[in-house]
C-alpha cells in the first residue's frame, strides 16, 4: 500500500495546549508504515508551546500542514474545523488525538481493510486504554459487518467497538457530504457520527491493537467523567437513531431501560453531593430531549440508593475507597 497510487490519507490532530504529549503523537504519525498521508495539525489558539512544536515538525516534513484558528472554539467545533482542512484528493481520514498516539501499522491495516471492502466507511480496531484492551466484543473474524447490524447490536447491548475519534478510520466522502461532520451539541459526537454514517455504509474491524488512548487529568475525558456525560450522550444517540435501527418494540424497551438507568444514576449522584454545574448539565440535557426532570422518580431513585447503602455497608466502603484512590491519582497527576 506504499506504491505511488496508494490512496491519500488525511491525518488530523486538533490541539489546544497539548505540548506535554504532542510530540509523541506526531512521532507516531511519522512512524507509520503507510507513507501516503497528509498531516494537518489544527492549533486552537494554544497559549503553551503546542504551535511551536507543530511548526518545528512541519519545517522538516512537507506532508505536515499547520492551521491556526483565529479565535478559540470548543473541542467539538475544533474537530469540525479540522475536518474541513482535508485535501480534495483524500480518500480516508484518520484522527490522531494530541494526547494519544497510533501504533506503527495502524493506518496501513485500516486502509487495507477499507480498500478490500468498498462498502465500508468506518474501520475500527482494538485499542490500548492505558494498560487495558478496549473496544472489543466482536468475535473473530468479524472483519465486515453491515452498518445496520453493528448499530443495532450497539444499541441493544453493551457492545462498544466505535471507541473514540482516535480509534477509527473514516472514508473522506462520508465527511465531505455533511456541513458539520460532528454534532456540536453532543460531547460524544464521535460516537454519534458512526450512527449517522453507517445508515448508508458498512463497518470494518481489524482484530489488532492499533491505537493508544491516554487517561489523564488534562484530557477532555476528565471533564466527561466529572460531569458523567456518558448516560446522557447515549440517551441522545438512542432518541435520535433508535427508530432508524430498531423496530418499535425494541426501541420502546431500550428507551425505558435507558431512562431507568439514568434516573438510578441521578439518584446515586444526589448522595454524592454533585455541584451545580453537574445538575445544570443533566437537567438541560433532559429538557432538550423533551423530558422534564421528574422529581418523584429522582426521589424514588434516591430512596433505593440510600437503602442500598444501608443494606450493603461493605459495598459502600469499597466505593468510598475507590473515590479516595481516584482523588489521590488526580492530585498526583496535577503535581507531575
Amino acid at each position: 500500500m506504499n506504491c505511488p497510487d496508494a490512496p491519500l490519507v488525511s491525518v488530523l490532530t486538533p490541539v489546544y495546549n497539548g505540548e506535554k504529549y504532542l510530540s509523541q503523537c506526531i512521532d507516531s504519525v511519522l512512524a507509520q508504515t503507510y507513507s501516503n498521508w497528509e498531516y494537518i495539525i489544527v492549533d486552537n489558539c494554544s497559549d503553551d508551546r503546542s504551535l511551536e512544536i507543530a511548526q518545528g515538525y512541519a519545517k522538516n516534513d512537507p506532508r505536515i500542514r499547520i492551521h491556526k484558528n483565529k479565535e478559540y472554539v470548543r473541542v467539538i467545533p475544533n474537530h469540525n474545523i479540522a475536518f474541513k482542512q482535508i485535501s480534495p484528493a483524500s480518500k480516508y481520514c484518520k484522527i490522531a488525538h494530541a494526547d494519544d498516539w497510533l501504533f506503527p501499522d495502524c493506518v496501513r491495516q485500516m486502509v487495507n481493510l477499507a480498500e478490500a471492502n468498498p462498502s465500508v466507511a468506518i474501520v475500527g480496531a482494538y485499542g490500548l486504554r492505558e494498560t487495558r484492551i478496549a473496544w472489543d466484543g466482536l468475535p473473530y473474524p468479524s472483519t465486515l459487518v453491515t452498518g445496520r447490524e453493528i448499530c443495532r447490536r450497539t444499541l441493544l447491548s453493551d457492545l462498544d467497538v466505535f471507541g473514540t475519534g482516535n480509534s477509527i478510520l473514516i472514508r473522506s466522502d462520508a465527511i465531505r457530504g455533511r456541513q458539520q461532520f460532528y454534532n456540536e451539541s453532543n460531547l460524544h459526537a464521535d460516537k454519534e457520527s458512526c450512527f449517522e454514517v453507517l445508515q448508508n455504509y458498512d463497518f470494518g474491524f481489524v482484530h489488532q491493537v492499533l491505537t493508544f488512548r491516554r487517561l489523564h487529568i488534562e484530557a477532555v475525558t476528565a471533564d466527561a467523567r466529572r460531569l458523567n456525560t456518558y448516560p446522557l450522550g447515549n440517551l441522545v444517540i438512542l432518541t435520535k437513531y433508535g427508530r432508524k435501527y430498531l423496530n418499535d418494540g425494541e426501541y420502546e424497551k431500550c428507551l425505558r431501560q435507558h431512562l431507568i438507568h439514568y434516573y438510578a444514576f441521578l439518584g446515586q449522584s444526589m448522595l454524592h453531593r454533585q455541584d451545580k454545574q453537574f445538575w445544570k448539565y443533566h437537567k438541560n440535557g433532559l429538557r432538550a430531549l423533551g423530558y422534564s426532570p421528574n422529581r418523584a422518580k429522582l426521589l424514588g431513585a434516591l430512596f433505593l440508593e440510600a437503602m442500598s447503602v444501608l443494606l450493603n455497608p461493605r459495598k459502600t466502603l469499597e466505593r468510598i475507597a475507590r473515590r479516595i484512590v481516584n482523588v489521590i491519582k488526580r492530585e498526583a497527576a496535577r503535581s507531575s
